[in-house]
């Protein structure tokens, strides 16, 4: 495998028994690295299943009796209120100045409002717990979870290993440029996992599960809800590869800066159908997966500029070369 896996040049010539020995070994590597991810994940499934629950409303048991979730924040905020008070109150119960009877009502006074302080919640009540239905449920759910952090975890190697395979079919100035994106490929995904993690998510699980929550007895399923959330996740990272489409669609000669800034129009609504076929069909999470394409599209429009000056001065100077070549001929 090691010798398989050895740097490769563009002048060298493999057969197709060596180039599919390669194909065999990145395989192989890509197997291995996705079944030590799968045990690693499947070892610390409570904590990713902790991480997902994230997004979940908290429960409605305590939540119920005051209105929604914000009122733990309030009660909160009253007993800090009560127990502010009460200090104060102690502080003239505590004063010689005041006669007896005074300092004798402070006090009590004090004493109730402590009282009433401890009987409001000081922490939020717990998160709720999706519910499973089958008997062996739980457990497929576990390894359904397990499997898809493996493939996020391991899909940037993935991707390396794709561009891996390839780049030694490519010319030198071909290699050049695809040299960057295959090194920005995982960055990318991961910022694109990330986002949909902490910025995503929270308000489209928010919006989905209070949607006339008043009007039904809202149960979150396991498999589907952690469903929902690792492949939005994937999708948006996949999704945040669009600069590397554009490149690779301006190296072949396809569109150009020029191109895009004239069809913007026709870009927003493509980015409007791909956000449209991501994971979550709602108002809030599609306009949450199509703002960060079209800044991407927007940055793409001027990455592809600067290409195409890059690619006009080295055609400037190669005919320029050829001019000065004739000349001397």
């Amino acid at each position: 495998m090691g010798k398989v896996l050895r740097p490769i040049g563009h002048e060298d010539k493999l057969s197709i028994v060596d180039h599919l020995d390669e194909l065999r070994s990145r395989l192989i590597v890509c197997v291995i690295a996705l079944a030590i991810a799968f045990g690693v994940c499947f070892w610390q499934n409570h904590a990713l299943l902790t991480v997902l629950g994230r997004a979940l409303p908290h429960s409605s048991s305590v939540a119920g009796q005051h209105g929604l979730a914000a009122v733990p924040t309030e009660s909160a905020r009253e007993r800090q209120g009560f127990l502010k008070t009460a200090q104060a109150y102690d502080a003239l119960a505590a004063s010689p100045r005041l006669p007896p009877a005074q300092r004798q009502a402070y006090a009590q006074a004090a004493q109730g409002l402590t009282e009433v302080a401890g009987s409001l919640p000081s922490t939020a009540p717990p998160k709720e717990k999706p519910i499973t239905i089958g008997v062996g449920e739980p457990f497929m759910t576990t390894l359904t979870v397990a499997a898809y952090f493996a493939l996020m975890f391991t899909l940037p190697l993935l991707i390396y290993e794709v561009y891996a395979f390839v780049i030694p079919a490519l010319k030198p100035e071909e290699r050049r440029a695809v040299l960057p994106a295959m090194f920005a490929a995982p960055v990318l995904f991961m910022i694109g996992v990330v986002f949909a993690y902490l910025v995503v998510l929270p308000p489209a699980v928010h919006f989905l599960q209070g949607y006339n929550s008043d009007q039904f007895d809202i149960l979150v399923q396991a498999k589907s809800y952690y469903t929902f959330q690792v492949l939005t996740m994937l999708g948006i990272g996949l999704a945040f590869q669009l600069p590397l489409g554009l490149l690779a669609l301006q190296r072949i000669g396809v569109v150009d800066g020029r191109t895009l800034t004239k069809h913007w129009r026709y870009g927003i609504v493509i980015i409007a159908v791909v956000a449209a076929a991501l994971p979550g069909s709602d108002p809030v999470t599609t306009g949450l997966e199509a703002l960060p394409l079209v800044v991407l599209y927007l940055a793409s429009i001027v990455m592809l500029k600067i290409a195409d000056r890059r690619a006009a001065a080295r055609a400037a100077a190669e005919l320029s070369q050829v001019g000065d070549g004739l000349e001397l001929g």
